[in-house]
């Protein structure tokens, strides 16, 4: 069988595994705190996704705007955890408790090293102790503010 039908396969069984996971969590602990659980997953996905994920998807969008150069690209990848991040809110957000464990999983940080190592990319650096970050060249560009003076490099506003 090839990859296409396991996925098909795969997304048909996971509202039954679902339901019976639900069902199964429902008998152990009662309906009412079953279905608690479910809406609180859903609405910290929403969370995540409008807060965290929502700042990616900006970034994504200035880069796909401003096209696909090589500085771009490199920048969207060394931001490897808000993918993830956008990932974990995703899979919260979807009704379920399969779905839910997974995306807590995803968005818990060892595993995001873990992840991000597999993957072959390297983690952010931890954030220096006197709140400096240091980037890479390829990782930002110089944006001048219009609203501010322009002033010459000893001082002086032109």
């Amino acid at each position: 069988m090839n990859v296409a039908k396991w996925l098909v396969l795969g997304f048909l069984a996971l509202p039954l595994a679902e339901l019976a996971v639900f069902i199964a969590v429902a008998a152990a602990w009662g309906f009412v705190p079953a279905l608690a659980l479910l809406i609180g997953l859903s609405l910290a996905g929403g969370v995540i996704l409008r807060r965290a994920g929502g700042n990616h998807v900006q970034r994504v969008r200035v880069a796909m705007r401003d096209g696909f150069g090589r500085q771009e690209f490199a920048a969207l990848s060394a931001d490897s955890t808000g993918g993830l991040t956008l990932l974990g809110g995703f899979l919260l957000a979807v009704p379920g408790l399969i779905t839910g464990a997974i995306g807590l999983l995803v968005l818990l940080v060892p595993l995001w090293r873990g992840l991000t190592g597999a993957l072959g990319r390297r983690p952010p650096p931890p954030p220096a102790p006197d709140g400096v970050v240091d980037l890479e060249p390829e990782q930002w560009r110089r944006v001048d503010d219009p609203r501010l003076p322009h002033r010459e490099r000893d001082g002086t506003n032109r």
